[in-house]
């Protein structure tokens, strides 16, 4: 009996898994982590080697990844941590770019079913009216 009552709580366990791992969501969302990767990749690589490279040479030639501070036995190398900071503010700026066309899109199509509905509730609203002119 133990045996059976562990083998249905592993099935229906196994089962629930299956469901969570085949709903639209969790798909979406790994899709979006491995693209998310790749183009963290592709930004890394902008700003390491051709934006830091420019921004050091018009700051006067200073390679910001040998940037650092030696502090007792610690090799604090803050030049590394600017470099990420811009990765970073570069990566924000483009996901907010991608978030306002994503609103605008989504804007548009609401004001055009506004527009469908309103002229249905018009329409719905002149054979209203014919149907009580009619019964007169």
């Amino acid at each position: 009996m133990v045996k059976k009552d562990i083998l249905k709580k592993g099935n229906s366990t196994l089962k629930e898994f299956k469901q969570f791992i085949s709903r639209g969501n969790v798909i979406d969302l790994a899709v979006g982590v491995i693209i998310g990767s790749a183009f963290g990749k592709i930004v890394s690589s902008i700003v390491n080697d051709i934006l830091m490279p420019l921004i050091g040479i018009i700051i006067g030639g200073l390679d910001f990844s040998s940037l650092s501070i030696k502090v007792g036995s610690a090799n604090i190398q803050y030049g590394l941590f600017i470099q990420n900071v811009i990765d970073f503010l570069i990566v924000a700026g483009c996901i907010f770019i991608l978030i306002k066309i994503i609103n605008k899109l989504s804007k548009k199509k609401e004001e055009e079913e506004v527009v469908v509905k309103d002229e249905q509730v018009k329409l719905l609203e002149e054979i209203r009216d014919l149907l009580k002119h009619n019964k007169k």
